[in-house]
């Protein structure tokens, strides 16, 4: 497929399409960040703002023993996105 004038095969056309931002409950996140928080059983559909979201995934890393880096990266994306689309300037 032709992107941007580029040719994509399928695995980075997948790639490029769970990028995508998709709404929950007024909440944009990537199918690859809801995944992500599917595995720690964070259901992303019962949180009505976004800051919700990221008290609970903060809560989750700190109560952790484990490094959960692709956790900390779904809040910091999250926290970013939060950042520079829903903070007045």
């Amino acid at each position: 497929m032709l992107l941007d004038g580029k040719y994509l095969d399928e695995n980075e056309l997948v790639k490029t399409e769970k990028s995508f931002l998709k709404k929950y409950n007024n909440i944009y996140i990537s199918e690859e960040q809801k995944e992500i928080l599917d595995r720690y059983d964070i259901d992303v559909s019962k949180y009505l703002n976004i800051s919700e979201l990221i008290y609970d995934i903060e809560e989750c890393l700190n109560n952790s023993i484990d490094e959960l880096e692709d956790l900390e990266w779904v809040s910091q994306t999250i926290s970013e996105y939060n950042y520079y689309n829903n903070t007045n300037k």
